[in-house]
């Protein structure tokens, strides 16, 4: 019994030297790879933006009343996120930094891509070069220096013009001053004029026999009209010498937006005149555009 004891006791003491052996000694030092900034700029510093490219027009991007435009190639308003993924090169980060010496070793002589950014404090350039055939990543100018970061920066910044445009059929502004719908001059409304319109807070329906709910017309606007872009949109020149069906959004300044509803199927084609843009919805999300659940009774 004795034995046992003794036995237990050093069995303790044992473990316990095994635990503090443990906890006491030196730790592997883990070398954290070095990762640099490649620039300490921030959003709100920049007010335009102009990408070049060696072959190609520039796009030219301006902020208004916290709103991007673009400016070039085309003057339409700007799909705000990509206008954000362009901007996102001021928070890249690179574990390589180079010195700017050599600028033909990483292909920045005769870069692909330049980008520039304008603000209150004068204009910050980026320039893109070649990319690493180990890393796949890309090399970047920035002030004196050289940096490897993903290919994705250049990337959001070679976006086709267009593809870089709003496809929602209003701006913020107008989506917030919504006061109703003429669809009157479309061909399922004609007989009964159609016009839903805000009052008081509260929808209205110009047809005796409608039966809206609020809550249902609510959702109608924000999804048709506030939440689903388009899938595509191109350029638009009305064709003087075409009538084509039609509607107006009604805001709550006075000023009504005209569209053209070019073709309803396979897919709903509208044309906005006044911005010279021609929307591409799906046939289901274009069919509850142009139909609001008023309930006819």
């Amino acid at each position: 019994m004795k034995n046992r004891w003794i036995l237990n006791v050093v069995m303790l003491l044992v473990i316990g030297g095994l635990v503090a052996f443990l906890y006491l000694r030196p730790q592997a030092t883990v070398n954290a790879p070095v990762e640099y900034a490649v620039s300490e700029l921030k959003l709100v510093d920049f007010t335009a933006i102009k990408v070049e490219f060696p072959a190609l027009k520039a796009v030219s991007f301006e902020k208004k009343d916290g709103f991007w435009l673009m400016t070039a190639p085309y003057k339409a308003r700007a799909d705000q996120m990509s206008v954000q993924r362009i901007l996102s090169i001021i928070a890249a980060t690179s574990e390589d930094k180079f010195s700017a010496k050599d600028l033909e070793k990483y292909g920045l002589n005769n870069p692909p891509l330049k980008l520039q950014l304008t603000g209150t404090k004068g204009t910050e350039e980026f320039v893109f070069g070649t990319y690493n055939p180990v890393t796949e990543q890309q090399y970047l100018a920035y002030k004196d220096a050289v940096y490897l970061i993903h290919g994705g920066y250049s990337e959001a910044a070679s976006v086709q013009s267009v593809e870089l445009i709003d496809k929602l059929p209003l701006s913020p502004a107008e989506a917030k001053q919504i006061a109703g719908f003429d669809f009157s001059h479309l061909e399922q409304w004609e007989e009964t004029r159609l016009n839903v319109d805000i009052t008081d807070g509260n929808w209205k329906v110009n047809i005796a026999q409608a039966k809206p709910t609020q809550n249902e017309m609510n959702e109608w606007l924000d999804f048709s009209w506030k939440q689903s872009p388009a899938k595509s949109v191109e350029l638009y020149t009305p064709d003087r010498k075409t009538t084509y069906p039609s509607f107006e959004v009604k805001l709550k300044d006075g000023k009504k937006i005209h569209f053209d509803k070019i073709q309803e199927s396979p897919e709903l084609l509208l044309g906005r005149p006044d911005e010279g843009i021609l929307y591409h919805f799906t046939n289901d999300v274009g069919f509850t555009m142009l139909n609001p659940p008023i309930n006819l009774k």
